[in-house]
């Protein structure tokens, strides 16, 4: 099983998508993670760019509007643009947390129909979103056997409000069974982003994560998957915790992003 490091560019907004992409592939990694609504190129030319670069693409697409329906028809316009750039895997902010559990789940039902179009889609486990709670996770994937999800559970960490997610092991046991993508952030129960990840302090976070990623690893290579993305996640501030008055971020998001792969490189190498 392959596993496809990818990089966002959430830290590196004014960054153009060439020098991008040039950058992310002398670092060593092997994909773009790009919000596509943000990206201005023609679908073609980003196609083109990435096989030049030699990286795969990942796509980040968000549902938006007013109703579950402009939710779901903005999923089937930025779904059709992913395929036409050539993602090879979708990952997508889907519905809200204020949303019926019905109308999320006809927004859910009309991304599986999608699916047979091309790459599939991956739901995050995001705050604000359907997905936004391990219970009501949970119960979305009771209802849907087929939804694939895009884990990130720092966010259920500042939702749950714990570092370990233990008193919620039944939706976590679920949502590893479902998880084909994943985002290596560390979080903890106050803040889904930790002040720097390679500080001693949040070496409990960063174990009880590594071990939540290297089971959602087993079961996609007991499923026989070709690959999972993993997409080191740290943002820049706001979510980077900053110095007072200065806003000086109290870590380099890029290096900290550098370090989580060479160090889920290493740390996951028998999945390889």
């Amino acid at each position: 099983m392959r596993l496809l490091f990818a990089k966002s560019r959430w830290e590196l907004p004014e960054c153009e998508l060439g020098e991008f992409l040039a950058r992310i592939k002398v670092a060593g990694f092997d994909a773009a993670e790009l919000y596509l609504p943000g990206v201005t190129e023609s679908d073609e030319t980003v196609r083109r760019m990435h096989a030049d670069a030699g990286l795969e693409l990942v796509a980040q697409i968000v549902t938006t509007g007013e109703s579950p329906a402009a939710h779901a028809e903005s999923l089937r316009r930025l779904y059709a643009r992913a395929l036409s750039c050539g993602a090879v895997r979708v990952n997508c902010h889907t519905g809200t947390d204020w949303f019926a559990f019905a109308d999320n789940i006809r927004i859910f039902e009309g991304a599986l129909g999608l699916e047979s179009e091309g790459p599939g889609i991956c739901h995050e486990t995001h705050r604000g979103r359907a997905l936004f709670s391990a219970p009501d996770t949970l119960r979305f994937l009771a209802e849907l056997p087929a939804l694939c999800l895009t884990a990130d559970f720092s966010h259920w960490q500042v939702v749950h409000e714990t570092d370990d997610l233990a008193r919620q092991q039944e939706a976590v046991d679920a949502a590893i069974g479902r998880a084909w993508h994943i985002h290596a952030r560390v979080g903890c129960a106050q803040a889904p982003q930790v002040a720097d990840a390679r500080a001693p302090e949040f070496a409990p976070q960063l174990a009880t994560l590594l071990g939540l990623w290297r089971r959602v690893l087993q079961a996609r290579a007991s499923d026989g998957a070709d690959f999972v993305a993993i997409t080191p996640e740290f943002g820049p501030p706001p979510y980077q915790p900053a110095a007072p008055s200065t806003g000086r971020a109290l870590a380099d998001p890029w290096l900290v992003n550098l370090w989580m792969r060479d160090y889920l490189r290493s740390a996951l190498a028998a999945f390889v």
